[in-house]
């Protein structure tokens, strides 16, 4: 098992696409296996050359734990400001907490209609 902890932070990115297959998580395409880690043992995120990890990676027992950097746009959402730890049991796509985009009708300077001098 993976146990994702979400660090949250203000960006204008993307939110990663993230996946897991066994101790090996996949961010943006880019593979990250952790199955030599042992239980008991961890790695400084400084030690993985990704901007997504915080925190070190730890294994205790057979649950891997992970801090992983979440991106969020403006006013978000209790969710995606606050989200919990999110327990991966099989591999796959991981479902990260995201707000939708802006309707980009609804924003007050689209509406408006700007004339020439």
């Amino acid at each position: 098992m993976i146990s994702i902890k979400l660090s949250p932070f203000r960006g204008d990115q993307p939110a990663p696409s993230v996946s897991t297959n066994g101790f090996a998580l996949t961010i943006n395409g880019e593979v990250f296996d952790f199955s030599p880690l042992q239980a008991g043992q961890a790695l400084p995120a400084t030690a993985v050359n990704s901007e997504w990890f915080t925190d070190e990676i730890t294994r205790a027992g057979d649950t891997l734990f992970v801090t992983l950097r979440l991106p969020y746009g403006l006013n978000p959402s209790d969710a995606v400001a606050f989200p919990d730890p999110i327990r991966v049991t099989k591999a796959g796509t991981v479902k990260l907490p995201l707000d939708a985009g802006p309707d980009l009708a609804e924003l007050p300077w689209a509406a408006a209609s700007v004339e020439a001098p």
